[in-house]
């Protein structure tokens, strides 16, 4: 965002919230600051000091312009003249040598910072819970490792940085304006809040238009990123409001336009009243000078003293127009840091305990006892929960959305830890077991099958990174995948796009069923929602998810009647417990949950495929 001051430099000021949520400062915080900058604090330090003896360098020309005029043009000696100018070139020339030095330093400290800080960060999000990516924003966490981190960057190489230097420079040029004449320094010092103020005042009205301009750009962008993503732009077709669209965009667009005018204009007013206070200073140096010089005869100040003053004094505005903003830069810092801090101290809820247990291997029997879970506490979810799975069985679980089958899935691979009662695999329980071991002899066949941005084969060797060719199309023939793949011109290298827009909902799914076959797990988890799929699909998954499931224990929140009969025992969610429990021909007798999702979903399907199998046979 742009600040007030000239050419959107110099004044800053903290916006309403930012006052309202400034962050205070305490020892500790500081401290863990100061952390990060230790192991690189010798190239900082290094840094800091060039810009000091620069800053110092920096006054020399200003001074030997003095002497150029009074011993070299006055006195008519062209010899120390040249001496005098080549002099001045070569301090110029070695302060912009460690510049460039200094530059690099900083640069390079505040990339390796953000590199920790981004490290850190990212593997630390990965350690955290479900719960923590359920209730918080993506755009918020993304912000985290990007624009805070970027911000701490720029605090290095300009904040910190900038202060020091602006620091050196403003110190510097005083004591060599006191040294040359205190009176004069005086009067130059006098003359800074003529150039203050305005600053300040016209600063602050630029400030207050270009907070506006910013929400006005927020929300073309809102509509930008609404509009024109996949969805957004299939959305306003579907609903004929395109028109309706390009006005709210082009309402919007006109009073950017009319706010960035009004910046603009109030920059050139702004640009000519500092013109006028910064050539104040100097005409009233020269008038001081000029009495000084020719009405008091004064003989210890020179044309070149008067002009290295003015020199010096120009010279003092920049700096003391930053570090009038220094203070909102460091408040702004401190919150950027306690953003990050924050994240870092979010605890890590679900890890391997200290002697983790690593079993030779896993025969596959689940067992829930009692347990209890809620996602918040004013509403529990599940409420004493006990089922045996035995090895190689599969267990389906049937109920209405949200009676918390996909709760029970989740917590078998530990995404969530119980609040009550236990979890068990072969009589151990799952907090007892490395979460690594668990979670590799578990594979999740989700209803919404995610996939990454790359090639088909990536997406396949992210279940393991070592999979030979011949095994890549082994498992995708056996997910009933391999077929479309020839087809493809790519092959297994085909890009399957932003969540594999690419490919079918059916796709998608037989893709990922071949991932879990490629990860070959002891147990599966397997959500089969068919609703949204055509009959090719539905029997083409049916197909790949019995050679999946055959062999090994399995829980399947189950949508279709084939893989409700195939079960071995049948579980009725509802309203978070087991309602009941049985096979097919059990729970068909009971006039309870299941009979009537039966009838609901299934019984009259039955009936058509019947009438349609006689009036086949009629034919």
């Amino acid at each position: 965002m742009r600040q007030g001051g000239p050419g959107g430099r110099g004044f800053k000021y903290a916006t309403a919230e930012e006052k309202d949520q400034r962050p205070e400062v305490s020892r500790a915080l500081l401290l863990r600051i100061l952390s990060w900058l230790k192991p690189y604090r010798g190239r900082l330090l290094l840094s800091l000091l060039i810009i000091v003896v620069a800053s110092v360098l920096n006054v020399l020309p200003s001074i030997l312009t003095g002497r150029i005029i009074d011993e070299g043009f006055i006195a008519g000696d062209f010899n120390l003249l040249l001496g005098l100018v080549l002099a001045a070139v070569a301090v110029m020339l070695v302060s912009s040598l460690l510049g460039l030095v200094e530059n690099y330093l900083n640069n390079w400290v505040s990339e390796n910072i953000g590199k920790d800080m981004k490290n850190k960060m990212y593997a630390h999000l990965l350690r955290l819970s479900q719960s923590f990516y359920t209730t918080n924003k993506q755009g918020d966490i993304i912000t985290r490792m990007t624009g805070d981190i970027a911000g701490v960057q720029r605090v290095v190489t300009g904040t910190l940085t900038g202060t020091v230097a602006n620091v050196a420079v403003l110190l510097s040029s005083v004591v060599a304006m006191v040294q040359k004449n205190w009176l004069l320094a005086l009067v130059g010092l006098a003359i800074l809040p003529l150039f203050i103020l305005p600053t300040k005042f016209v600063g602050k009205k630029r400030w207050q238009i270009t907070l506006a301009a910013q929400e006005k750009n927020d929300e073309a962008n809102q509509i930008l990123n609404e509009t024109l993503s996949v969805s957004g732009q299939q959305l306003v077709k579907i609903f004929t409001n395109e028109d309706k669209e390009y006005q709210s965009f082009a309402t919007t667009n006109e009073e950017i336009r009319k706010l960035n005018l009004k910046e603009s204009m109030a920059g050139r007013w702004f640009r000519m009243a500092i013109s006028t206070f910064t050539n104040i200073g100097p005409m009233l140096i020269y008038l001081i000078g000029g009495v000084l010089i020719l009405k008091n005869g004064n003989t210890n100040l020179t044309v070149g003293d008067v002009t290295v003053m003015v020199s010096l004094l120009t010279r003092m505005y920049r700096p003391v127009s930053s570090l009038l903003g220094v203070q909102v830069d460091f408040f702004r810092a401190l919150a950027l840091f306690e953003r990050i801090f924050a994240y870092f101290d979010l605890p890590v809820e679900i890890e391997s305990r200290a002697e983790a247990l690593i079993p030779q291997d896993i025969r596959g029997e689940l067992r829930f006892e009692n347990v209890d879970f809620a996602y918040s506490s004013d509403k529990p979810l599940l409420q004493d929960v006990s089922f045996t799975v035995p090895p190689q069985n599969m267990t389906a679980i049937v109920g209405a959305s949200g009676a918390g089958k996909s709760t029970i899935t989740n917590l078998l691979m530990r995404l969530y830890d119980v609040d009550g009662g236990s979890i068990s695999i072969d009589g151990l329980d799952i907090r007892d077991l490395d979460l690594n071991f668990l979670r590799s002899n578990i594979g999740m066949v989700t209803q919404d099958a995610y996939l990454f941005n790359g090639s088909i084969r990536e997406n396949l060797l992210y279940a393991r990174a070592d999979a030979t060719e011949e095994e890549l199309i082994a498992a995708c023939r056996e997910a009933n995948i391999f077929d479309l793949i020839e087809t493809l011109p790519q092959g297994l290298d085909t890009v399957v796009g932003n969540r594999g827009i690419k490919l079918s909902g059916g796709e998608k799914q037989r893709l990922s069923i071949a991932r879990v076959i490629l990860k070959d797990p002891a147990i599966i988890i397997f959500d089969e929602a068919t609703s949204a799929l055509d009959s090719i699909s539905e029997g083409l998954i049916q197909e790949a998810i019995e050679p999946l499931l055959k062999g090994r224990s399995s829980l399947v929140i189950a949508h279709r009647l084939s893989t409700i009969l195939a079960a071995h025992q049948i579980l009725v969610m509802d309203d978070g417990r087991i309602v009941q429990q049985g096979t097919h021909g059990d729970l068909i007798e009971e006039n309870g949950v299941y009979r009537a999702l039966y009838e609901a979903q299934f019984k009259k399907l039955l009936a058509e495929k019947d009438r349609l199998r006689l009036r086949v046979a009629g034919a």
